[in-house]
């Protein structure tokens, strides 16, 4: 008998899309920009102009074809936060304003978006 594999709800994750971000492993290492895309059931994200890789499309009537540059994901584990106010990266942490659970920059303290 064959069974499903069970797919978990991920946990809460330190990032979301719009975020700034800076790599911190990987052959991408240093690079800033914007998180594009999230999986969360993979945890990972696209984030702009990082994690190149070279896309070999097929031509049709639309489209030339040829080899593209195209992002690729990255795992959130290599991925973190740049602090709105610093501009350097800072470690995520969660408190309640107003009855509500915000995200803040733990370097400054300034609570994101």
């Amino acid at each position: 008998m064959a069974y499903k594999k069970k797919i978990d709800a991920p946990r809460k994750l330190h990032l979301k899309k719009g975020d700034n971000v800076i790599v911190i492993a990987g052959a991408s290492k240093g690079q800033k920009g914007e998180i594009k895309e999230m999986f969360p059931l993979k945890y990972r994200a696209i984030v702009e102009g990082v994690n190149m890789v070279k896309k070999h499309t097929k031509p049709t009537q639309d489209n030339p074809g040829g080899i593209n540059d195209i992002e690729s994901p990255i795992h959130l584990s290599n991925l973190m936060l740049i602090d709105p106010k610093s501009g350097n990266p800072t470690k995520v942490g969660r408190k309640e304003v107003d009855g509500k659970l915000v995200r803040y920059a733990k370097k400054s303290g300034e609570i994101i978006k």
